[in-house]
């Protein structure tokens, strides 16, 4: 893979393939063909309104983890709207009945407290089940909703206290970065272990986690398990990845701005681990770069660190072709999925612009950030 940065567009930024992303959409529309599921993007990973349009033309619509991106999926990109949450603040939930479809709750007793509101406004009424299936993923625990003491859906021992015949829609998510495999298993887990729940509602949601176009995943085993779930219980399927429609289609460029040494050969960017690449620190991994290489593989290996003052703002460690120098370029692949939905904007370090590059080759900044957006968030 190639990728080059017009000189006249100053990193840091993200940049947005669209090539790359209509692949991924091919991926979506195929299983959305051969099943008859629907498909949501889940803006939690990814929340690009410029791209929207774009998604429109495959998705079915957004789901969302509370009123503000509820509100956005339902100004921006139109179609169902989805929310979920774990608990939902005063007022919200009388607000997200005139923006979302589908509210889901995270216990029969959250239902019951809501059922009015609801059912005066004609929701559709999820609840969320922990369906206790758990995968090895990537950060362990920490993404895994069916670990130990999770906070996220109901437990089995509670199900019978839910008032089944006002619930349109039984939502087991339960994946990270999943494999078919795992995609396969969920719905084979859910269909043996809750088929009577199943049978009570109209919709099933298997939520997101599904790795749809990473390398190796095999849509034909997903959606084989999809038909065989509907075929089963004739019950709608969504499905509401959000890494897995944009993972691959995107950059993060950064500046080298000083080389240091301290027992090894320290590269200073304009890009940040701790503020515009928060999963490097929380999950944690070490992202890819375009034209490196693990240390000691390309004769010139550099510690990567952001300009923030926390000791612990380092990417990772690389081997490059040539020396690094004050001013060079560094591509780091991968950068759609959690990353600029997660930026921070400590030590005031300025947040990356966005921008996209069109099918044609063109490039266009759709938004840069100064002091205005780090002064206007500290009040």
């Amino acid at each position: 893979m190639t990728f080059t940065l017009p000189p006249d567009i100053a990193t840091p930024v993200y940049v947005l393939d669209e090539t790359l992303l209509a692949r991924n959409l091919e991926t979506a529309a195929r299983i959305k063909r051969e099943t008859g599921c629907k498909i949501l993007l889940a803006t939690k990973a990814f929340a690009l309104p410029a791209a929207f349009a774009m998604m429109r033309e495959t998705l079915d619509g957004t789901t969302a983890s509370g009123e503000y991106e509820a509100r956005m999926g339902a100004e921006e990109f139109g179609k169902e709207v989805h929310c979920y949450s774990p608990a939902y603040m005063p007022g919200e939930v009388a607000r997200l009945t005139r923006l979302a479809h589908h509210i889901y709750f995270n216990s029969p007793a959250q239902i019951r407290e809501y059922l009015p509101v609801l059912k005066a406004a004609g929701s559709a009424i999820g609840l969320r089940i922990n369906p206790g299936y758990s995968l090895a993923t990537l950060g362990g625990d920490l993404y895994d909703p069916c670990a130990p003491y999770s906070r996220f859906g109901a437990t089995r021992d509670t199900l019978e206290d839910a008032p089944w015949q006002d619930i349109d829609v039984l939502h087991a998510h339960a994946l990270c970065e999943a494999t078919h495999e795992g995609s396969a298993g969920l719905i084979a887990h859910v269909a043996r272990e809750f088929a009577p729940y199943v049978r009570r509602v109209k919709a099933v949601n298997f939520g997101g986690g599904h790795f749809i176009n990473k390398a190796g995943y095999d849509a034909g085993v997903l959606i084989d398990a999809i038909r065989a779930f509907k075929a089963q219980f004739d019950v709608e399927v969504y499905l509401e990845p959000g890494a897995g429609l944009v993972v691959d289609t995107g950059f993060l460029v950064g500046s080298v701005l000083a080389i240091h040494h301290n027992g090894k050969d320290i590269a200073i960017l304009d890009a940040s681990a701790s503020t515009h690449m928060p999963d490097v620190l929380e999950v944690p991994y070490t992202p890819e770069i375009l034209g490196a290489d693990k240390p000691g593989i390309l004769g010139h290996d550099y510690i990567l660190g952001g300009k923030t003052c926390m000791t612990g703002d380092i990417i990772g460690e690389y081997s490059f072709p040539q020396p690094l120098k004050p001013g060079d370029r560094v591509v780091f692949t991968d950068m759609m999925q959690y990353s600029f939905v997660k930026n921070n904007t400590f030590n005031g370090v300025p947040l990356p612009s966005l921008a996209i590059k069109s099918k044609d080759g063109a490039f266009r900044v759709i938004r840069e950030f100064g002091y205005d957006e780090f002064r206007r968030r500290l009040g």
